[in-house]
């Protein structure tokens, strides 16, 4: 059976055999840059057109993972997502097409390459900080999940004396989600004393 890393380093792989930019967003990316969580979910933006789908889905089968060629397809299209699904491991991506918005054309501009599971491993590229602060504020508003909240809380905490405030401003009001990046920069700050 496979690790979560070898899973995520064979995924990588096929994208960019199948020159897919990708992006690692989610828990994955909140857990690098906050506090470190298991997931069994791995989530990634990618910027994907149907004829670099053509060549990654053969990929994905031949690793005898499970994905529907027409939920993929469909995901393409309507700029949505679609699951890859390794049986055996249990391990599942979320491939989230990149919407066509500002936001998501600046994070997916900004994406940075990091040792996530340690140098010996090499780099993957994932969301920065204030993104993954963002991305995650907005999941938890349109899901009402605390988790995401928290998540986003922890990213702000470890990183408080580097997070870019007025990047995060800049965009919350975009987002949808001012409110909630008023209430996690005041509670980050009392954590942090600051």
């Amino acid at each position: 059976m496979i690790s979560q890393r070898e899973f995520i380093s064979r995924l990588i792989g096929h994208l960019g055999a199948s020159e897919i930019r990708y992006m690692v967003c989610g828990s994955v990316a909140s857990s690098f840059h906050g506090e470190p969580r298991a997931t069994k979910d791995i989530d990634l933006v990618i910027d994907c057109g149907r004829h670099q789908l053509q060549g990654l889905l053969p990929r994905l089968h031949g690793d005898g993972w499970y994905v529907s060629d027409a939920a993929a397809g469909e995901a393409i299209e309507q700029r949505t997502m679609f699951n890859v699904i390794d049986p055996e491991s249990g391990w599942k991506a979320d491939l989230i097409v990149r919407k066509d918005r500002a936001f998501s054309l600046r994070e997916f501009e900004r994406r940075q390459s990091a040792a996530v599971f340690g140098d010996e491993y090499g780099t993957v590229v994932l969301t920065t900080p204030e993104d993954s602060i963002l991305s995650k504020l907005e999941w938890s508003l349109g899901s009402g999940s605390e988790q995401q909240y928290r998540d986003a809380l922890q990213v702000a905490i470890v990183g408080h004396e580097t997070i870019e405030r007025d990047y995060l401003r800049r965009w919350a009001p975009e987002l949808g989600v001012e409110e909630l990046l008023t209430r996690l920069l005041a509670e980050a700050d009392a954590v942090t004393g600051t």
